[in-house]
């Protein structure tokens, strides 16, 4: 048998929520200025509109798939894409910035249900190993292809409506999903997981925010006694956690799973690469937008090489893999990324689309490639009834690695950009505005006349360049140590070719499926034949 019956409409059902997660995490960044100007927030205020959703959802990864694991995931999916759902529809009509930090935050919770829980069901929806790498590479490109488009769609809403309408594209799209989601995913859960551990749930909620908010805190260059104690106080719970783990009979997380070559060098892997990738990615929009002036929408269409080229990777990484290895696609992927930011090492302020275009378009089949694999290597690396703690795992890592990236290399930008010379006669809160961002100097530039406002944009703008590509520079460095590790850390992983659970398998692991039919709900198991003749179905679930 090579999967639960139905398992590719379910999985496209899976691929509306990644969608819908990858667009989310795009669209606000180009709504910002809009928001900004309608309900100005401080700048404190802004910031914590921009990061607390990353905040929380760093935070409770980890905890919602272990939570998947037990009470079913697709419960908690169809749960947390209704909560998802109803918030954006809160933020869209927010009408404070206490308001909007709160529906931030509580989105936050609902899209750590998300991720984990559609890698989750997708390792147990696909039991053949080749299946299974051309799912999980379609869930890559949904996910490449929801990046990519989130600007796109997000430039043509601000330029004809008003902010709000960057949260309001979530409900139609929540709606089929839960509509459909409803009637074609099978439930899987492990059936004796042992209880849901609140203490380690807040050791791993005050660890993660900790620690992000540190670093993020220290890439703006607040050193402060509160990030400090944030770091300390973060770095103590992520301790904790791990102790209680490993003293619990059932912990949230299997902290052996990490003794598994193959499971930790693809964990580190996501984790650098993000890291290494970061200052592009962060940087790259406002480089198209403020330094060569497009508009948000002509940004987004520049940007979608890369989403080409990690789609089309993704859905030939699994395939590639067996025909080679998996530390070679993995590691000349993460190769073809270093170079193609090296290649940036040499970018100006007039670099066309030319030398643009083919770069990002390596570094999403570099990433394709890479990603693919390492998530497929994940998921297979752990039995199917922790598949949600594992998945969780990988997306912490993403979450992690694009925080300190944000950190180190948004450090390095903004150190050579505040260095800029600024010409004599701007006036000095004109000067402290323009040294403090690129889009400060943009914004103070319109109160000078012509002749200073030029020579000030000139300045920023290309100390700005400076900085990206110091930061690119850095993150070729990175991603090329990267690429050498995982050759040694992957050294004789491979994805298996054949089914790798018979029916009897799939009762022996302990998972539970149950689909709905038009008749009413009832339970389906592998193979029936290998369960007691004492056990029957009994309100729509299997007894065990």
């Amino acid at each position: 048998m090579k999967g639960i019956p139905g398992r590719w409409l379910a999985l496209s059902v899976l691929i509306l929520a990644v969608l819908l997660v990858a667009v989310d995490a795009t669209v606000l960044g180009l709504a910002t200025p809009y928001l900004s100007e309608d309900l100005e927030p401080t700048g404190n205020q802004l910031l914590w509109i921009g990061d607390v959703y990353s905040f929380v959802i760093a935070g409770l990864l980890v905890s919602m798939g272990s939570l998947g694991d037990r009470i079913g995931r697709k419960k908690l999916l169809l749960v947390g894409a209704t909560a998802f759902g109803a918030l954006s529809l809160l933020a869209a009509y927010a009408t404070s910035p206490e308001m909007m930090i709160a529906t931030r935050a509580l989105l936050g919770v609902a899209g750590a249900t998300l991720m984990p829980s559609t890698l989750a069901l997708i390792r147990n929806l696909f039991l053949d190993p080749k299946e299974r790498s051309v799912a999980i590479g379609i869930w890559g490109a949904a996910a490449s292809a929801g990046a990519a488009v989130g600007p796109v769609v997000g430039g043509f809403l601000l330029e004809h409506f008003w902010w709000g309408s960057v949260f309001l594209i979530n409900l139609p799209v929540m709606a089929v999903l839960v509509l459909v989601g409803v009637r074609l995913l099978p439930e899987s859960k492990n059936p004796d997981p042992g209880p849901w551990d609140l203490p380690s749930v807040g050791f791993s909620l005050v660890g993660m925010i900790g620690i992000v908010y540190c670093v993020k805190e220290m890439a703006a260059h607040h050193t402060g006694a509160m990030a400090i104690a944030a770091g300390i106080a973060g770095a103590l719970s992520l301790l904790a956690f791990v102790r209680r783990q490993l003293a619990l009979p059932a912990p949230l997380l299997d902290m052996r799973l990490f003794r598994h070559r193959g499971f930790s060098g693809a964990v580190l892997a996501d984790l650098l690469t993000i890291l290494g990738l970061s200052g592009l990615v962060f940087f790259l929009s406002q480089f198209l937008q403020l330094v060569q002036g497009r508009t948000p929408l002509q940004a987004g269409l520049a940007e979608l090489p890369a989403a080409i080229g990690a789609v089309v990777a993704g859905l030939v990484a699994g395939a590639a893999a067996r025909r080679y290895s998996v530390r070679a696609i993995v590691a000349g992927g993460l190769a073809a990324i270093g170079v193609a930011l090296a290649v940036l090492v040499f970018l100006t302020a007039h670099t066309g689309f030319p030398v643009l275009g083919p770069v990002l378009l390596v570094v999403g089949a570099g990433a394709g490639f890479s990603f693919t694999v390492t998530a497929d290597v994940i998921l297979s690396s752990v039995p199917k009834e922790q598949a949600g703690a594992a998945s969780a795992v990988s997306e912490t890592a993403y979450e992690l690695g694009a925080a300190l990236g944000i950190a180190l290399l948004g450090s390095v930008v903004t150190g050579v950009y505040r260095g800029f010379a600024t010409p004599s006669g701007v006036p000095a809160d004109v000067e402290a505005a323009a040294h403090e961002s690129l889009g400060g100097a943009v914004d103070s530039a319109t109160h000078l006349p012509s002749g200073l406002a030029s020579g000030l944009l000139a300045s920023a703008q290309e100390a700005f360049v400076d900085g990206l590509r110091i930061a690119c520079g850095v993150g070729a460095v990175v991603l090329l140590a990267t690429a050498v590790g995982a050759w040694f850390l992957l050294r004789g992983q491979s994805l298996q070719d054949g089914a790798d659970e018979s029916a009897a398998g799939q009762l022996a692991s302990g998972d539970e499926w149950c689909a709905d039919r038009p008749q009413g709900r009832a339970c389906r198991v592998s193979d029936v034949a290998t369960a007691p003749p004492s056990e029957g179905f009994r309100g729509g679930h299997q007894r065990r």
